[in-house]
Formats: C-alpha cells, sequence, structure tokens
C-alpha cells in the first residue's frame, strides 16, 4: 500500500460523502435542537453504511459480479424512491405545521426516527456499491482499509454537515422542516439525473 492507495481512498471517501454530507445537513436543518449523542449516531449511521456499501461491492464482484451486474441499474431508481419518499413526508409535515404557532422544538423526541435513518443511510451509500467495481483488484485487508477511511471520512463529513444545518435551522425555525424535504428531494433527483450521464 502507498500514498496513491490512501489518495484515491480519500478521494472515494470525499466523493461517496457529498450525498450523506447534504442529508446530514437537512437533518440538522430539521432538528437545530440536536444534542451531541444523536449527532455522532446520525453521523455514524451514514459512516457505516458508506463503509458497508462499497464492501458488499467488492464481495459481490469478486464473487458474484453477474447478479451485481445486473442489479446495478437499479441504483438510482432506489436513491431516487427512498429519498423523495423522506423528503416528501418532512415537506408535508412542514406545511402542515406552518399552520400551526411555531415553537422551538427542543426537547421534543427527534424528528427523523430510527427507522427513517436507516433508509437515508441506504439510499445516501447505495450507488457506493458501484466502489466494488474499481477496488475489485485489493485483496480483502486493502479493501477494508479502504472502506474504512472512506466511512471515517464520512462520519467526519456528515458532523459537519449536521452542525451547519443546526445553525441555519435555529434561524429558520418552522421553515426547516419544508427546506430538509426539498433537499432530499433535490438529492435523490441528483442522483438519478447523474447515473444518466
Amino acid at each position: 500500500m502507498d500514498f496513491q492507495f490512501f489518495l484515491t481512498s480519500i478521494l472515494m471517501g470525499f466523493g461517496l460523502a457529498m450525498d450523506a454530507f447534504s442529508v446530514s445537513l437537512a437533518n440538522g436543518l430539521n432538528e437545530p435542537c440536536m444534542k451531541r449523542r444523536r449527532i455522532g449516531l446520525v453521523a455514524g449511521t451514514f459512516s457505516v453504511f458508506q463503509f458497508l456499501m462499497p464492501m458488499i461491492g467488492w464481495v459481490c464482484v469478486t464473487t458474484i459480479a453477474h447478479i451485481f451486474g445486473a442489479f446495478e441499474p437499479f441504483i438510482p431508481w432506489i436513491a431516487l424512491a427512498l429519498l423523495s419518499f423522506i423528503g416528501g413526508k418532512m415537506l408535508i409535515e412542514g406545511i402542515k405545521e406552518k399552520d400551526n404557532p411555531c415553537e422551538c422544538q427542543c426537547g421534543c423526541k427527534p424528528q427523523i426516527g430510527f427507522l427513517a435513518l436507516l433508509v437515508q443511510g441506504v439510499a445516501t451509500s447505495i450507488d457506493a456499491l458501484s466502489v466494488g467495481f474499481t477496488i475489485a483488484t485489493y485483496n480483502v485487508w486493502q479493501a477494508l482499509l479502504s472502506c474504512g477511511i472512506i466511512g471515517i471520512e464520512t462520519f467526519i463529513i456528515c458532523v459537519f454537515g449536521i452542525i451547519i444545518g443546526k445553525k441555519v435551522g435555529t434561524k429558520l425555525a418552522c421553515k426547516a422542516s419544508i427546506f430538509g424535504g426539498a433537499i432530499l428531494i433535490l438529492i435523490g433527483v441528483e442522483i438519478f439525473i447523474t447515473s444518466l450521464f
């Protein structure tokens, strides 16, 4: 393993973490009073999925490549559907809340449930399955290290995304849900459109 190996892994991690960063931003926007433990949970969830997906892709390429190849065209559709569903739900809740007096949601239960967080994790990392093709020549230890770098980088980037989102979300108050939902839908559309080119 040389400098190029680490540089490639870092660059791949940065590129893959951008969708997770945007969703983390939306989550921070939607939940401006998010506590440190929850920030760790949200960032950790994205981090785990960004580690697992390229690893799963690597396993598929080195064992059952023909099945993975058949599944690959559906990846952008799945990401679009999952993010549109969660984003749409946030938008509807935000529009409903607009009719009610605006209250600070500090101390209330988390805006995004654990199941929705898992769905976000899958949606933002599913395109990372394709990274399995690019690291197909790695042995198992190289693949684990590369995916580990991607996971750690994702965690750090997502923490920053949540913190930025929280700061903006506090200022936007009641409109945060609407903005957060719109961002999630746009990310889904961006993943889908990018896959066409």
